[in-house]
């Protein structure tokens, strides 16, 4: 079907250097004192590594199925922050307090807003691509 267009592009890279702040974040809390964690701290590492690859695949491949899992990703880990500050996760209360906990939590939610909104584009233009054979709702140049 071909490039999904130029926002979508740039809505995707955006997401994905979100997505790597976010990896950043759990990586860097992991390698200072969550690895130390019994659960959590593995769940840190994987979400850092998880997070860098995501990012990867939104970057390159600009799919429908790879924003929406992107999208899905961030709003998840900020639910795994929430649940852990709200109600304690594995035997583990988190505080938004917490080193980075405010900074994730934002980058996240951004990285959710933009990743979700390349998603509904791309369903758009597809949408218009199948019915009028190109793009009508958002001139693209």
């Amino acid at each position: 079907m071909g490039s999904p267009g130029p926002i979508v592009g740039v809505l995707a890279w955006s997401g994905a250097v979100l997505l790597v702040l976010s990896a950043v974040i759990h990586l860097h809390l992991w390698s200072q004192s969550y690895q130390h964690i019994p659960t959590i701290g593995p769940l840190f590492l994987i979400q850092g590594i998880i997070g860098i690859v995501l990012a990867v695949l939104v970057a390159v491949f600009r799919r429908l199925v790879v924003l929406v899992g992107a999208a899905l990703f961030a709003i998840g880990t900020i639910g795994g922050l929430l649940l852990s500050v709200y109600v304690g996760l594995f035997g583990f209360q988190d505080s938004l307090s917490a080193p980075y906990a405010m900074t994730s939590l934002i980058v996240e939610s951004i990285a959710f807003v933009v990743l979700a909104g390349a998603a509904a584009l791309t369903l758009i233009l597809r949408r218009e691509v199948l019915i009028h054979g190109r793009p009508t709702v958002i001139p693209v140049p």
